[in-house]
């Protein structure tokens, strides 16, 4: 049963989904924020341990540029208080070497910042290409019922604006943070040796900055949380538009999916505006502290040169390495802003890549004899633990080789059952077995290799058409491919394509119309051969021809394959070997088709003689 057939019941909201919820509140508590930000941390040092050995050569690379840069002010010091001096004497050494050591400390800096800038760059990207290939391979392995809550929307939010809020942090924020560190200990250092009365007035001024700091972390920790469940729901309300682009136009939708957008696009502008606001008024905040701090020391410097207790050297480099104290802080500001948002990001990565797959690997598998056929055990089912049930306790044999056709209204349970066979769900109490085998023991390669599902959906992949039918069974020859299209009677359109079987169907199949899409989706099944072939809704979308050509190849292709078939259509349920009417999730109704008819009473009856008015 899909997400249509549920109703009220399952979870319709990828918002409650588990796991997420507390993500998207905008005002987190205290303990779950920590939490999160635990979450997002541990995941953050993953992704950098296997890179600890080049990410400390970065290290020592910066720790040397900052060295060498720092060397600049001590020089001019020394010219100043010594060479200068001397050269008027007729002693011009000094002053060389100050102005010779000047030069060398520059293209040392230089040359030691892009060699930095260029190992970063390496050790950023990879671990980019490691989360987003992290990422990937774990939603990919995330079982259906996550899907169905979690929208593709959110999915490619966290793939693209996230990804590049963490991209941002490592590019070009990493260099500024180091930097920006080791360069307040460093001259912090050279303050408290070159005057320590000044350096107490510079670090007095720590106690403001602390405390702005400690306001901004909090504020733009909710800030940047909004925009990222912000930016999130406006990728979804566009990927829904776009994917729905016939019926939005066809219905005219147009003005309810732009007042829609509208409303997420302005819930994502106001927390932008909020992030910035915070970026705002603490980067405010530290150049009036740092420019304080330095009217400060100048007017004390001054007075004590003027007095004759400090020499003018010592407040010429005092103050040029006060500027370069205080600037990195205006760089701390934008690493702090880069990542607070990169946070937020890695918090939503992170709550995604703790989810858990419901249907299991089994940790011994047992192998799956050949045969069919099927047996549900006691078997009950609901979506979740707080969710009405929706398959009640029953008991159902299926031998191999019989076809099954299954029968009722919409939100019955005929797409739950025939989900429990494919183990996209595991019941929630008995069991489902193939050939014997409890499904929760089979491994998944195994079972999927004997349990092929069709749904109305009838996906196609961009590629050529052999490369969709393939899909089936990846080392198929060009001979068993089309041998496959042929018996569901797709040869002769596939052949008439400009490129034949090599034609590109393009993205969603869209080079081909809903019948042919189907006709492909059947033969990669049967190419497949598998021992149960589930078709849920599969000739939905089939001309009267086109059902007429898969009906006879079905015939052929069923027999001696265990099959579940739940059609609307009454022409496909007539070739079963056996009808299952569900109503409200329990088999009102079983038996073969002609008897059912022939009993003239029950919903299958009905349902026939429906049929045959529609006919005539």
């Amino acid at each position: 049963m899909g997400r249509g057939d549920r109703g009220g019941e399952g979870v319709s909201d990828e918002d409650s989904w588990r796991g997420v919820a507390a993500e998207e509140v905008n005002d987190l508590g205290t303990a779950v924020g920590a939490k999160l930000q635990a979450r997002s941390r541990g995941l953050l040092g993953s992704l950098i341990r296997p890179r600890l050995l080049v990410s400390s050569a970065a290290l020592a690379l910066v720790v040397l540029q900052n060295l060498a840069s720092l060397a600049g002010p001590l020089l001019i010091a020394a010219a100043i208080d010594r060479g200068i001096p001397a050269a008027i004497n007729g002693d011009t050494s000094v002053l060389a070497w100050c102005i010779g050591g000047y030069a060398a400390s520059a293209v040392a800096n230089s040359l030691l910042l892009m060699a930095f800038l260029r190992l970063s760059a390496r050790i950023s990207q990879n671990v980019l290409l490691d989360l987003r290939a992290r990422l990937f391979r774990h939603v990919q392995r995330l079982s259906l019922s996550f899907h169905e809550s979690y929208t593709s929307g959110k999915v490619i939010s966290r793939l693209t604006a996230d990804m590049e809020s963490i991209g941002k942090l490592f590019e070009d924020s990493l260099d500024n943070m180091f930097n920006a560190v080791l360069s307040l200990v460093f001259i912090g250092a050279l303050l408290l040796i070159l005057d320590v009365p000044l350096a107490l007035v510079v670090m007095a001024g720590f106690v403001p900055l602390v405390l702005a700091l400690r306001w901004f972390r909090r504020t733009s920790g909710r800030a940047y949380r909004r925009t990222r469940g912000a930016i999130a729901k406006v990728i979804v309300q566009f990927v829904e538009t776009m994917n729905g682009i016939r019926a939005v136009q066809a219905f005219r939708r147009e003005h309810r999916n732009e007042s829609i957008m509208e409303t997420e696009n302005a819930s994502y502008r106001d927390a932008n505006y909020s992030a910035i606001n915070a970026v705002a008024v603490f980067a405010a905040s530290v150049r009036f502290i740092g420019n304080l701090s330095l009217a400060i020391v100048l007017g004390v410097g001054a007075w004590r040169v003027t007095g004759g207790s400090m020499e003018l050297g010592v407040l010429t480099a005092f103050t040029l390495y006060l500027r370069r104290f205080y600037d990195p802080l205006d760089d701390l500001a934008q690493v702090a802003n880069s990542y607070a948002s990169a946070s937020a990001a890695l918090e939503k990565i992170s709550g995604v890549l703790e989810e858990k797959p419901t249907v299991l690997e089994p940790a011994n598998p047992k192998p799956l004899p050949p045969g069919g056929a099927i047996e549900f055990d006691q078997v009950e089912f609901r979506y979740s633990k707080d969710s009405p049930v929706v398959l009640p306790r029953f008991d159902l044999t299926i031998p191999a080789g019989q076809t099954v056709a299954l029968v009722g209204a919409t939100g019955a349970g005929k797409s739950t059952i025939a989900k429990l066979v494919a183990r996209f769900y595991d019941p929630t109490a008995g069991s489902v077995r193939l050939s014997g085998v409890d499904l929760r023991d089979a491994a998944d390669e195994d079972l999927r290799s004997k349990v092929v599902m069709v749904t109305q959906e009838n996906f196609l992949f961009s590629g050529s058409v052999a490369d969709n039918i393939a899909i089936g069974r990846p080392t198929a020859t060009r001979g068993e491919i089309e041998s496959a299209a042929a018996a569901v009677g797709a040869h002769e359109f596939i052949a008439a394509l400009p490129d034949g079987y090599d034609t590109d169907v393009r993205k969603r199949g869209g080079r081909l119309s809903a019948g042919q899409r189907q006709l492909v989706a059947f033969a990669r099944a049967l190419l497949a051969n598998p021992a149960v072939l589930v078709l849920d809704e599969a000739t939905s979308s089939l001309d009267v021809p086109g059902e007429r050509a898969v009906q006879a190849a079905l015939e052929t292709v069923l027999t001696d394959r265990t099959a579940l078939i739940i059609a609307h259509r009454l022409s496909t349920v007539l070739i079963a070997d056996r009808v299952l009417v569900v109503e409200g999730g329990r088999i009102v109704e079983d038996g073969s088709p002609a008897d059912l008819v022939a009993e003239g009473r029950g919903e299958f009856a009905a349902l026939h003689r429906a049929w045959l008015e529609s006919l005539a």
